[in-house]
């Protein structure tokens, strides 16, 4: 069985990811990572060089591969819930834990990152969230087998209430 965490951007999946990694001495997995790795290219170049359309591409061929694994935590990019197979294939041996955050928090976590390239090309930063969030919240969850909020609480937190749910 695997832990897959989903979630918009900022919502905690890498950093909750790593606190159950080191738990469980499970391996950890990031798609965006694998992602990244295939490509040769940082995902804001391979939106750029390659556009979008690829990076999901090669979003679903990792999910596929690590839909196969065993004991793996598996941290999810935001729009991993885009494409139906993806969703299928980490369920496969997954356990899947949407990771919630409301709009400030996210917009506080993310404020300072440079690596994670528009989705929309034309609204502002908090109106992208906003939008891009609302549209997806349905298709989390429909992928999710538990949500967890992460709103003011610890890392630890949210990785003792994701094992108790396993």
């Amino acid at each position: 069985m695997n832990i897959v965490l989903v979630g918009y951007r900022g919502a905690g999946k890498s950093s909750v990811a790593k606190v159950l990694a080191e738990r469980l001495t499970w391996p950890l997995i990031s798609t965006d990572a694998e992602i990244v790795k295939k490509a040769g290219l940082s995902v804001p170049e391979i939106i750029q060089k390659r556009g979008w359309d690829y990076f999901r591409d090669v979003e679903s061929q990792i999910c596929q591969r690590l839909g196969k694994k065993d004991r793996t935590i598996i941290d999810t990019g935001g729009g991993v819930v885009l494409r139906k197979e993806n969703v299928a294939a980490l369920r496969e041996r997954g356990r899947v834990f949407w990771l919630t955050a409301e709009v400030p928090t996210i917009m506080e976590r993310i404020k300072h990152s440079k690596d994670r390239p528009s989705l929309t090309q034309k609204k502002s930063y908090v109106d992208e969230v906003e939008e891009v969030l609302n549209e997806r919240i349905p298709m989390y969850k429909a992928a999710c087998d538990h949500i967890i909020p992460t709103d003011d609480r610890t890392l630890e937190e949210i990785a003792d209430e994701i094992q108790s749910k396993m």
